[in-house]
């Protein structure tokens, strides 16, 4: 099933082939003349609340200020990662069925394999509390100083009995690197045409509300950077890992700059049914689902998604959940389906020359390291992306 857009709370929105045509419906007449003041007749414009504006200037100055934003040498190649972004500690990761040195191994097999070296790659800076404050409360990353609700967010119980301090060295560092990887993978897209973050996606979390392994909102604190620092005032969200991105859907529910395509199995985590509603094209992959009905039916959103939206840039959440025999995603898609998945959505920012971010995010299962790190070598052997080879290597 494909919806393709979603309701504003003021406008009405009718598609007429690739021509959009924006009228005010007659509860939105009401609600707009019911709220101005009138000077001789005429309707003037309510003043803009205060609050509203300093915060928006608050948070411009915030990503301003954020030195999340490196200059990356040429000899770089825009595949960003840190060794601190896997998760280590006494084996309690070993308590969630994600495989928290995922990252890591990714970059190995591609180092082992001669298709990266090591000194290539750019690690990016943790970001900071300011830089988070873009997007979330301070009572929300307040509430990240009690080891169980961090417990919760993670899905690892015994998180709760740690120290905080351990907690936030441990498991949330981890993350806040991660989320610095994201930012910078947006300059690096724009600079380069791709950047793959090997980690972040954190899906399930809201500016107000973490979970499902998700603390912090990286792709919406990404999205919010790039409209100011990168000037960019129309992005794409192509969500394909098996679970319904709801975080970045409830942060940007009324946000016409952005669209969602958000590709998922309706049967599990985290059904959350309000989210939905923002989705502006939905397209629901049952469980069982096989490869080939998997990529029609993407081939049909990705044809869909260019009629309605012309993005200047791409955020790819590829998850990895969508293999068959994942626990949580439940899905039946090949190893060679994934590469071949990645390989349609990066043709598809090629052909239209938009700048992708690639990000990580779900996969449940050993096997997805080493399946990422293929569907990587694909793209570059596809000539989609660019991985210069170590010296003597294949």
């Amino acid at each position: 099933m494909i919806d393709t857009i979603k309701p504003h709370p003021i406008f009405s929105r009718n598609i007429s082939g690739d021509r959009s045509v924006f009228s005010l419906s007659p509860p939105a007449v009401s609600l707009i003349m019911s709220s101005t003041s009138t000077t001789g007749g005429f309707p003037t414009a309510p003043e803009p609340e205060n609050n509203d504006v300093q915060a928006q200037t608050l948070r411009r100055n915030r990503i301003l200020s954020s030195k999340l934003y490196l200059d990356i040498p040429p000899s770089k190649v825009p595949l960003i990662y840190s060794p601190s972004y896997d998760i280590a500690f006494l084996g309690i990761e070993k308590l969630h069925p994600f495989d928290s040195s995922k990252w890591g191994r990714i970059c190995q097999f591609l180092i082992v394999d001669g298709v990266l070296e090591k000194k290539r790659i750019v690690e990016p800076l943790e970001s900071t509390k300011d830089d988070l404050l873009v997007v979330h409360p301070e009572s929300y990353l307040n509430s990240l100083k009690s080891s169980l609700n961090v417990s919760i967010i993670v899905e690892v119980p015994p998180v709760a009995l740690l120290p905080n301090c351990l907690v936030q060295q441990k498991v949330l560092y981890p993350f806040r690197k991660q989320v610095g990887g994201t930012i910078l993978a947006a300059k690096l897209a724009m600079e380069r045409g791709w950047a793959i973050n090997v980690g972040g996606g954190f899906h399930h979390c809201s500016a107000e509300k973490g979970g499902g392994f998700c603390a912090y909102a990286d792709i919406s604190l990404c999205i919010h950077f790039t409209f100011v620092r990168l000037n960019i005032s129309r992005v794409m969200i192509i969500d394909l890992d098996a679970h319904q991105g709801n975080g970045h859907e409830l942060d940007f529910s009324n946000d016409r700059r952005v669209y969602i395509l958000d590709m998922y199995n309706p049967h599990i985590y985290p059904l959350d049914y309000g989210a939905r509603r923002y989705i502006d094209q939905k397209v629901e992959v049952p469980t069982g689902t096989s490869t080939t009905d998997y990529l029609s039916k993407l081939d049909k959103a990705l044809e869909v998604a260019s009629r309605n939206f012309s993005p200047e840039l791409i955020v790819y959440n590829a998850g990895t959940d969508i293999l068959e025999g994942d626990p949580l995603g439940r899905l039946k898609i090949s190893a060679e389906g994934i590469a071949t998945r990645d390989e349609k959505v990066f043709s598809f920012a090629r052909e239209r020359s938009i700048p992708l971010v690639m990000l990580t995010s779900g996969g449940y299962m050993k096997s997805s390291a080493r399946v990422i790190a293929d569907s990587i070598i694909n793209l570059s052997k596809k000539s989609l992306i660019e991985l210069p080879s170590s010296p003597g290597k294949i």
